[in-house]
């Protein structure tokens, strides 16, 4: 059996791709650096990560396959869930052993197991994607500057900054990441950048909550947090409650950073 090991990067994983083909040969196993071995194992390469063997690979990509199955192979990648790597690995492998011109049917083939878990993966990413965009709540701090905190299930920010950046185009703000302690800072012009903090304790906002600091919340976002709140209990209908559904449509792990559920 031959195993790789690669360092849990994307573009790890499309290095693992290059050196599959470069050294003719097909492993059994990608596993990610830590994790535990299978007890038998004839070989076992440990992929060095190289981002031009993996610009190479995902320029193939971009020749055999539609924009849109290229996209979802990164979407899928974005979920960070464990058993995405292994179907990745083999559905990108399977797209350079097809003809040239045969991408597309290949991606749609929906009867391939890799293409299906692939697919299937990217879906519940894209509807994390979505959720983001209806959750994210602004606070208006005292030099202007909004704040959103965030903690989804999936890493989906790199898919949601320009949904932002065209909506609020004329306006500073920043949208963090609590879980995975990195965010998006937009000036206004441009296009947001990533930014980490070296000390979250010293951060002027509540990762529990996402809260500002009360000295640099603006009075103004204060008042427009009260009446949202206000709001939000003025139009519940108690007859018609329904928690049930409350809970599909707006599930308990969003609550935290909701204006209206504080």
């Amino acid at each position: 059996m031959t195993l790789y090991t690669f360092d849990n990067t994307f573009d790890g994983l499309l290095t693992a791709v290059f050196d599959a083909f470069a050294r003719r040969e097909q492993p059994e196993e990608l596993l990610k650096e830590g994790d535990q071995m299978p007890l038998f194992g004839d070989e076992v390469h440990t992929v060095q990560s190289d981002a031009e063997k993996a610009g190479r690979v995902w320029m193939g990509l971009e020749k055999r396959l539609p924009k849109e199955a290229v996209r979802l192979l990164f979407v899928s990648w974005l979920s960070e869930l464990p058993e995405v790597c292994r179907p990745l690995f083999q559905y990108i492998c399977k797209v350079f052993r097809q003809p040239e011109n045969s991408g597309k049917a290949y991606s749609h083939n929906f009867a391939d197991p890799d293409v299906l878990a692939v697919t299937n993966i990217a879906r519940k990413v894209m509807h994390e994607q979505l959720r983001m965009k209806q959750f994210v709540r602004f606070q208006k701090a005292k030099d202007g500057t909004y704040l959103a905190v965030v903690a989804p299930d999936h890493n989906v920010l790199p898919l949601v900054t320009d949904h932002f950046a065209d909506r609020f185009n004329d306006q500073h703000w920043l949208i963090y990441d609590a879980k995975r302690h990195y965010g998006f800072y937009y000036d206004g012009a441009g296009y947001p950048s990533r930014i980490t903090f070296a000390d979250e304790a010293s951060v002027p906002f509540s990762l529990d909550n996402g809260m500002l600091n009360e000295e640099l919340l603006s009075q103004d976002d204060q008042l427009l947090q009260d009446l949202w709140r206000t709001y939000f209990k003025a139009i519940c209908i108690r007859e018609r409650l329904n928690p049930r559904k409350q809970l599909n449509d707006m599930p308990r792990r969003y609550w935290k950073y909701l204006t209206e559920k504080q």
